[in-house]
């Protein structure tokens, strides 16, 4: 199982996805409560549920480590493995979804500068968000279904490892419902993704009143999210595909599966720190906590208020 799994290479990524991505996107959730209070827009909700998926991730992220330093064997309680395995599965696909969501609000708010600017409503990116969990957890809750469908094998009952090996009734299943998640979950996102993006950055090109600083920032930006997208989650999904050709789980599906582990680290390093705005706000919000630390106060019952002032330029342009 060793040669299969690699539960060292596990630990570590897991280890450093854990400790570098916790903070970072409690930081960001605490820069969009406080934007949530002067002025909530559709992106700042697409961008809020992308760093709620991957603190659901993170919060499970542990039980991969425990995992992990047992050489992949399951030593918990049964019932949690499906549970877990649930939240953790459905939080990439939420990422891959808000991703997807940001992609678009990018596009139409250069693309139809003033129509979409009148028409945009937080509630609609607030019922995107809704939708997004729905097919997520929808999908993932086949899950449930490998699990408890077959007794005395190492995937239900007596468990030893979970979701990690399968019979072929199991498979007959689970095969098919991954190569659906592989093109209604990832082919279709990555498809409407890149059309907003090739989009984007021909609009922002040809825009004549832009200066090349703030379009070279704009397109790198973009760019860099794409980019992410891809590296992250094309081979994981791909998995699902080459499984279903091959009729098993393929043995390297553990090692991508990494890759997408690790993009809750990624995604406040691309996304919010590349607006001056978040910048300062994450300035006030680490500052108010170092205030309340020294009191000897709670962090979480601590908000600055963010002057009306704040740069808002990077915003503009790339929400």
């Amino acid at each position: 199982m060793t040669s299969i799994s690699s539960p060292q290479l596990s630990l570590a990524v897991y280890t450093v996805t854990f400790v570098t991505g916790l903070p970072l996107n409690l930081l960001a959730f605490c820069v969009f409560v406080v934007k949530a209070r002067r002025r909530l827009l559709p992106a700042d909700v697409l961008l809020l549920n992308l760093t709620v998926s991957d603190l659901v991730l993170l919060a499970f992220l542990p039980i991969r480590i425990a995992e992990a330093s047992w050489e992949m064997k399951w030593k918990m309680p049964d019932f949690l493995c499906p549970l877990f395995s649930l939240l953790f599965f459905s939080s990439i696909y939420l990422t891959t979804l808000s991703l997807t969501g940001v992609s678009v609000d990018r596009y139409l708010s250069v693309a139809f500068p003033l129509r979409y600017k009148a028409g945009r409503r937080p509630s609609y990116a607030m019922v995107a968000v809704a939708l997004f969990w729905v097919a997520a957890f929808s999908h993932c809750s086949v899950i449930y279904v490998v699990q408890y469908q077959a007794w005395g094998n190492d995937t239900a009952g007596n468990l030893t490892l979970c979701y990690a090996t399968f019979t072929n009734h199991q498979l007959a299943v689970l095969l098919p419902v991954r190569l659906e998640m592989f093109l209604v979950l990832f082919c279709l996102p990555l498809g409407i993704t890149a059309f907003c993006y090739t989009r984007f950055i021909a609009i922002i090109r040809s825009l004549p009143l832009v200066s090349h600083r703030r379009k070279r920032r704009a397109i790198g930006l973009v760019a860099a999210t794409f980019l992410l997208f891809l590296v992250c989650f094309t081979p994981f999904n791909l998995s699902h595909m080459v499984g279903y050709m091959k009729n098993k789980s393929p043995e390297w599906r553990v090692y991508v599966l990494l890759l997408s582990t690790f993009n809750a680290s990624l995604d406040p390093i691309i996304f919010y720190f590349s607006s001056s705005s978040f910048q300062k706000i994450c300035l006030e919000c680490l500052q108010a906590a170092w205030e309340k630390l020294q009191l000897s106060r709670l962090c979480p019952g601590v908000w600055l208020e963010v002057p009306e002032n704040v740069a808002t330029e990077d915003s503009q342009m790339v929400q």
